[in-house]
């Protein structure tokens, strides 16, 4: 890629007090670069990952229209990462080398994708969890997002990861109503409502990346966000009857979790240990940073077909030179 010339910090800052978008690289100084790649980076990577996890889950379809829409929602996903995978691109990235060169523990995405979905119930709750958070976070860069291209791919984006978490509320409810359902339903969530907690990443008075605010990658705060998710979240699975690990405070006007957050988890056996009591953030980046049991088989079913191409083209090459 051409040498680009980046504008200054004072330049873009101008450009974005005066409520005009950056529409391409040669409007970017080299911090607002920067946390662009990053966070284009993660939604990308996000989108990629979520659709082997779940593939995974959706081998356990009730039926066969069950399964064609979770296939559905899966082709949503890999739609998704592609607009910012090719995004990245546009800002010098080579999407080729980010989805099948990097190592499985380079990958940038929520710690609860590492996690596997192993049945329809769990791939319902997903949806109505995981694809609410998404929804929360990609409809706050639509909303408040500087970057223009994305912000108008993302008009697309939104209104499908909203169709994801209504179907994972339609099933809820359809499982909670057959017999045992209720009580795979708080299984899953008893696992599952804290890691989308921990989705929304570290609590504002340790947050590292304070640009992301001032230079409007987004609109919202990581606290901000995380009340927005429980604002839905919460009310939907208590009208299900099901317990969840937090609550609203009239006189806070927030809800506030009644677990200690964050905790250790157990990933194997999907499981926190709340008894243990809080742990520190760098516990928890600690156990991010190692990925989980999934990450290399995820991440291997996506390569796959890549390096499968790349040994046949390599055999045939070897043939005509041996012939």
């Amino acid at each position: 890629m051409a040498a680009v010339h980046l504008v200054s910090e004072d330049q873009l800052k101008n450009r974005l007090q005066q409520g005009r978008l950056v529409e391409s690289i040669d409007q970017m100084s080299p911090i607002y670069l920067e946390g662009m790649k990053r966070i284009l980076t993660v939604s990308a990577d996000t989108e990629l990952i979520s659709a082997p996890a779940y593939y995974l889950a959706a081998q356990d379809a009730p039926s066969t229209n069950a399964f064609v829409s979770a296939m559905g929602i899966i082709q949503d996903e890999l739609g998704h990462a592609h607009i910012a995978y090719r995004m990245l691109e546009d800002l010098g990235i080579s999407k080729e080398k980010l989805v099948y060169e990097r190592k499985p523990e380079e990958f940038k995405y929520p710690y609860a994708f590492d996690v596997p979905l192993e049945t329809w119930t769990e791939l319902a709750v997903a949806n109505a969890l995981y694809d609410r958070a998404g929804f929360v976070l990609l409809g706050d860069v639509f909303k408040h997002g500087s970057f223009g291209p994305w912000k108008r791919a993302l008009a697309k984006v939104d209104k499908e990861e909203n169709f994801h978490l209504r179907h994972g509320e339609t099933w809820m409810r359809k499982i909670n109503a057959r017999p045992g359902g209720h009580e795979e339903l708080q299984r899953a969530v008893d696992w599952m409502f804290p890691l989308t907690v921990e989705w929304f990443g570290l609590p504002d008075n340790l947050k590292r990346h304070t640009e992301q605010i001032e230079y409007g990658f987004k609109g919202s705060t990581n606290d901000q966000l995380r009340q927005q998710w429980m604002s839905t979240a919460v009310p939907f699975l208590e009208e299900l009857g099901l317990d969840v690990p937090a609550h609203y405070d009239p006189a806070s006007k927030q809800y506030v979790l009644d677990f200690p957050f964050p905790s250790r988890f157990i990933a194997e056996e999907k499981r926190w240990l709340f008894e243990e009591g809080q742990i520190t953030w760098d516990q928890v980046l600690e156990r991010w940073k190692q990925r989980g049991p999934m990450n290399q088989q995820f991440v291997a079913s996506i390569q796959r077909g890549r390096q499968q191409l790349y040994h046949v083209q390599a055999d045939l090459t070897w043939r005509e030179i041996v012939q």
